[in-house]
């Protein structure tokens, strides 16, 4: 007699499977603005589907949980605010004597709603209705949601299947001036609830957007400009965030003028990211075609005295601060002011100026686990150092900066190492630094954050010889000055409200890093789209930004299963030599097969998800 069999799955168990998958994908295509109470109770259920039925707490609790979800969710049910004490203490119940994790995370979600989104079970149980809050937001466009700078991604999707680059480029623009530069470095929030998740995978938007700026026309025209106002609008800061604002004040018909501290306009665009990954021909095309709007710029202006602060408010109407966030933070260790240590956001600030340091031959040490610690690790190695290690005090996947980026690092001959925290530097009798000491750390609980934090470990110190170490662990924003002018700060960073209004002082707006402190591209972006339209209101206009462009309908063939189209890279042995663009374009048929893709929701809009687009703003 047999003892023991090899096992297989059924053909019941391979449908679940694959029932299971699809659920993956539903929930992550699940767009932003559903009703958390209803989406608690969606999750719930499943989670009561799960349970092996041992325990009383998960197999009749999480059962009464449901019921009491499903009465304050009833139309026709009246409950009282009391029955949210009685779940809450139902839940608190079950997450203390659950068997295992199916019941207690189950009740621990529960617990969790009731305490961030009380509200809106407030509002069911009041109103027998989801709160205002979700009914207005009437769950828009995926993709257009998750953009910052709202831009109209289905409709320029839509222009470069039809071939129309141009019209795809000035439709970017209504929302966002900067096409060229977020189609080679945007880290496309847009792909995170596409609804083609819902088929396979994300449509490669960037990849798109990057297809329109290479076909486009040389001179694709800007908006045109609206009545002249003569208010004047200084603008503290050429980067993203300003020159964005810039722009869009610019075509309402103003008059702004950027104050810049460097010699040339584009901030960390500039002067953060390498010319590997964002060529400084195609950051001046966006740049030029800003400045054709009609914005003077002022370079070299330093706003280093309240004096010249308070001149400035004086002869304009409004000012917007967006200085960024350029200073460096210090590694608060043993030697950080040694010979051989170097900031990353210096080092980039200077080769933005073409003053390449000479690391040949160099052993480099970076200390950061962000996307500007990827940066200088791949300049390192284009500027012919040695050796290049990155030492980070987490795991590879709790690192900040994008899995492409680490990705390319690592393919480029950059050595990761994980789990180290700098202890102090190693320096000769000169000065000069010879080794990081780093100390071994272990794998924590998870922090705010979401990762597990790093605790030491019960382990020696680690030593890794270098002849140069670069720290990027973070950035500071220069608010001294302005703090000084009377502009609220904290922690370092300039306080404004959502409207970028600062409160304090009338006719003062700020935005961007200085505010939020170092962020993507476009988030900068938006908060210079969202200043431009409120300083329009504090001037007293209401002046509406809209491009007159047909989009052309979808052909109902697009829902075929089909893989993603990855945007490829050159070889790494061939592109770690030199600062020439990293990333290859797609080809004509990739991104018609990629815009095939497209689902059009701004087309198939219905029930409580809202379809269209918005032709102004």
């Amino acid at each position: 007699m047999d003892r023991l069999f090899l096992r297989s799955q059924d053909e019941v168990q391979k449908t679940v499977s694959g029932i299971y998958s699809d659920l993956e994908r539903r929930i992550v295509a699940s767009p932003v603005g559903q009703c958390p109470v209803d989406l608690t109770a969606s999750f719930l259920m499943l989670a009561h589907s799960q349970s092996c039925g041992k325990c009383v707490p998960c197999r009749v609790g999480l059962g009464q949980l449901q019921l009491m979800l499903g009465r304050i969710l009833d139309l026709d049910v009246q409950c009282d605010i009391y029955d949210l004490a009685i779940l809450e203490r139902t839940a608190k119940t079950i997450a203390e004597t659950a068997d295992c994790a199916i019941g207690s995370e189950a009740a621990k979600m529960v617990l969790r709603g009731l305490k961030e989104f009380r509200e809106d079970y407030e509002y069911h149980i009041k109103y027998n209705t989801c709160s205002p809050r979700v009914r207005e937001a009437a769950q828009s466009v995926p993709c257009m949601r998750t953009c910052p700078a709202n831009v109209d991604i289905p409709g320029y999707v839509a222009l470069v299947k039809h071939q129309r680059y141009d019209d795809a480029i000035k439709l970017i623009r209504k929302d966002n001036p900067f096409p060229t530069v977020c189609a080679l470095i945007c880290e496309h929030p847009c792909e995170m609830r596409c609804r083609r998740n819902l088929i396979d995978a994300p449509i490669n938007i960037r990849g798109i957007k990057r297809f329109a700026a290479d076909n486009c026309s040389e001179n694709v025209p800007i908006h045109e400009k609206m009545d002249d106002t003569g208010k004047k609008i200084a603008i503290i800061g050429g980067g993203p965030s300003g020159l964005t604002a810039a722009y869009f004040l610019a075509v309402m018909g103003h008059k702004p003028k950027i104050f810049e501290k460097r010699e040339q306009l584009g901030g960390m665009l500039r002067y953060g990211i390498p010319n590997y990954r964002l060529p400084r021909t195609r950051l001046d095309w966006d740049i030029n075609a800003i400045l054709s709007a009609g914005v003077e710029v002022e370079t070299n202006c330093d706003i280093s005295s309240v004096d010249f602060m308070k001149k400035i408010r004086e002869e304009y109407d409004a000012v917007y601060i967006a200085i960024g966030s350029h200073g460096a933070k210090m590694l608060g260790i043993e030697g950080e002011m040694s010979k051989g240590v170097i900031p990353a956001v210096e080092m980039l600030r200077g080769i933005g100026d073409n003053k390449l340091p000479d690391f040949k031959g160099k052993s480099v040490a970076i200390i950061g686990g962000g996307n500007v610690a990827m940066d200088v690790a791949r300049t390192s190695k284009r500027l012919g150092a040695s050796e290049v290690t990155i030492v980070y005090r987490r795991r590879q996947q709790d690192m900040t900066a994008l899995p492409a980026e680490v990705a390319g690092a690592i393919a480029e001959g950059c050595e990761l190492v994980q789990m180290l925290a700098p202890a102090r530097i190693e320096t000769d009798k000169e000065g000069y630094v010879k080794a990081l000491i780093a100390q071994p750390q272990m794998v924590g609980p998870m922090d705010k954050s979401g990762r597990p934090a790093p605790l030491r470990a019960d382990k020696p110190e680690v030593r890794i010889p270098c002849d140069i170490i670069i720290s990027a662990v973070g950035q500071a924003t220069d608010s001294q000055v302005f703090e000084e002018f009377g502009v609220p700060v904290y922690r370092g960073n300039i306080t404004a409200a959502e409207n970028t209004n600062v409160v304090e002082l009338d006719g003062v707006f700020a935005g961007g890093d200085c505010v939020t402190g170092p962020s993507t591209v476009i988030n900068a972006i938006a908060a210079g789209k969202v200043a431009a339209a409120n300083i329009d209101a504090y001037l007293g206009y209401d002046h509406k930004m809209s491009v007159d462009i047909e989009i052309p309908l979808p052909d109902h063939k697009d829902d075929i299963p089909t893989g993603r189209v990855e945007l490829k890279e050159r070889f790494a042995r061939e592109r770690d030599k030199d600062f020439d663009e990293v990333e290859e374009p797609k080809s004509f048929e990739e991104a018609m097969q990629e815009c095939s893709r497209c689902l059009r929701c701004d087309y198939h809009g219905y029930g409580a998800f809202r379809g269209g687009r918005d032709e102004q703003w």
